[in-house]
């Protein structure tokens, strides 16, 4: 009876152990795959939809950051707004409005924007052949964006304006702080004016006066990238925009902010404009004297 016993257990053996692996197998898939699947696709969703779409619209709550960005044709284009996509991927509740200083949207930042995942709005428009070499820079392309702002949002719409130039490195933490602005916020930027940074002055919760090392008699002698707008306040001022008669190169945001608010209305960000989370950086310029010499590449590449 035993022998039997025995025979028989040892012949159901290998079938008990198969059903003990595939549960194991089966709890594992049940305990990993969804969570994964779901974080996925809500962080996609949050990211994603159609060029001022519904995608663009508050999906978490938060008010949308949106985030201007000119940009021109040149050798480092592609890898500064790949570097600059790479960031926004961490911001929540972003919409990247991007500016071609062109005739037509180039293929180039087309393909890179679909590929990003992001919810972007992609227009062009070119600057006069008179002030390509001269006077300030990117302003038909910022216009253009806050054009695009006051047809397409309304007073219905939360969200905070950004000036977002290609060359600069952002914090995260930059994106957060901007987010609760009311009127308009401002915060140090790091290499600009020929020194290490320049920053908004604040005594009691208010902007006293600039530290900077190039025209501190500007009213607001700040950096493009040293301040952001709310949303209401652009729909508010409809003729608010960027000069370009009797604007000098280095004023356009003094000209500007001077057409929305005044200094003791701004709203200091960065632990009292004591930390700086933004960097003008700009690209090296890269050294291509040898295209010219040699044999072209058989395969066309984008670089």
């Amino acid at each position: 009876m035993k022998s039997v016993f025995l025979s028989r257990f040892f012949i159901l053996l290998p079938w008990i152990l198969i059903v003990i692996i595939m549960i194991d197998i089966d709890s594992k898939r049940t305990i990993r795959a969804p969570g994964a699947a779901r974080t996925g696709r809500a962080q996609r969703a949050a990211r994603t939809g159609a060029p001022g779409g519904p995608g663009a619209q508050n999906q978490s709550g938060l008010p949308v950051i949106f985030a201007i960005t000119p940009t021109y044709s040149r050798p480092v284009q592609k890898a500064e707004l790949t570097r600059l996509a790479n960031t926004f991927l961490h911001v929540p509740n972003l919409h990247w409005i991007v500016v071609e200083d062109s005739k037509n949207t180039s293929t180039l930042v087309s393909h890179l924007l679909q590929s990003t995942g992001l919810n972007y709005t992609h227009l062009h428009v070119e600057t006069p052949l008179k002030f390509k070499f001269t006077g300030p820079r990117a302003t038909e392309q910022r216009n253009a964006a806050l054009a695009w702002l006051r047809h397409h949002r309304s007073r219905r719409d939360s969200g905070v304006v950004f000036f977002a130039d290609d060359d600069n490195t952002y914090s995260l933490e930059l994106f957060e702080e901007m987010r609760s602005t009311q009127g308009v916020s401002v915060w140090p930027v790091g290499f600009v004016g020929g020194r290490a940074y320049e920053r908004p002055l604040v005594s009691g919760g208010k902007v006293v006066g600039w530290y900077t090392g190039w025209r501190p008699d500007r009213p607001f002698a700040t950096d493009m990238a040293g301040f952001a707008v709310n949303l209401q306040v652009i729909l508010a001022n409809p003729r608010a925009q960027f000069k370009r008669g009797g604007s000098q190169p280095g004023m356009q945001e003094s000209d500007f902010l001077k057409q929305i608010t005044k200094v003791s209305e701004l709203e200091p960000k960065a632990n009292n404009c004591t930390r700086v989370l933004v960097w003008h950086t700009r690209t090296e310029k890269p050294h291509l004297a040898n295209e010219a010499k040699h044999r072209k590449d058989s395969v066309l590449i984008e670089v």
